[in-house]
């Protein structure tokens, strides 16, 4: 096995991106592309070191930046606000991922036809926004994020002079194409049983193929070896272990691998 790191340098528009692609170089054929969607503190060490766990499993995985390249990662007051401007126009949330997902179709050892994203916290709530989009891919994973639909997130923690995209309703919606796993922690604190509840019944009015996996006394952010100074913000190495032997038993069905 040889994994080799390399940084890309995309686009969103106007908007310069720097994201991290990981890929086992001993692969001859070509396999899955796996977006990662860091959490609120930007692309760090953890969204970079779940990407490379990817490709040791044999996909290219994509360390994807949805803030922009001149961001750094860390500082909560100064991320926020970028935060809430994403989650204020969802269809800006999902165009941001999407940049970084035709980064990975378009690379040549990617099997383009075949690609899921994962995310965690923050990256969490944007892979669900781009299931709820009806983005074009085969499954997304959600890892200790918030399962509420970003506008709602918006509508609650934002300002009030901050525009709010107009919601999509009915008849209107997306059909969900994505088969969807979330992982969640029980005793999440900044995810409560009634957002859970709320979403399960989101799934099912949706008729979405999901699955929803809840790990006992695990809280927020439960896979972060780094020590959180947030309230309800802890690592749990059996919640960390198991999601993550969840999360390769799901990629492995919806690749059939």
């Amino acid at each position: 096995m040889s994994i080799t790191s390399q940084e890309v340098a995309y686009r969103d528009g106007e908007t310069e991106l720097s994201g991290w692609l990981f890929l086992d170089e001993s692969i001859s054929h070509h396999p899955p592309g796996i977006l990662v969607v860091h959490g609120g503190a930007g692309l760090d060490e953890h969204a970079k070191s779940r990407a490379r766990g990817f490709a040791a499993q044999g996909y290219v995985a994509l360390a994807c930046d949805m803030y922009g390249a001149n961001v750094v990662a860390g500082g909560r007051s100064r991320i926020m606000p970028l935060i809430l401007q994403l989650c204020a126009q969802p269809a800006k949330l999902r165009q941001r991922a999407n940049a970084g997902i035709e980064i990975l179709r378009a690379h040549p050892r990617v099997d383009a036809s075949r690609i899921a994203a994962v995310g965690y916290c923050f990256g969490g709530m944007t892979v669900l926004e781009l299931a709820r989009g009806g983005a074009d891919v085969d499954g997304v994973v959600s890892v200790h994020g918030s399962l509420q639909p970003a506008q709602l997130i918006a509508q609650t923690h934002a300002p009030k002079d901050l525009a709010l995209e107009q919601p999509t309703s009915g008849e209107d919606r997306p059909t969900i194409k994505a088969r969807i796993l979330v992982c969640h922690g029980a005793l999440d604190p900044h995810v409560p049983m009634a957002q859970v509840t709320a979403f399960v019944e989101e799934m099912a009015a949706a008729q979405t193929d999901y699955q929803l996996i809840i790990y006992g006394h695990a809280v927020h952010g439960f896979t972060h070896e780094m020590p959180s100074s947030t309230p309800g913000v802890a690592y749990d190495a059996q919640a960390d272990a198991r999601s993550s032997a969840h999360i390769r038993a799901f990629l492995a069905d919806l690749f059939e691998k």
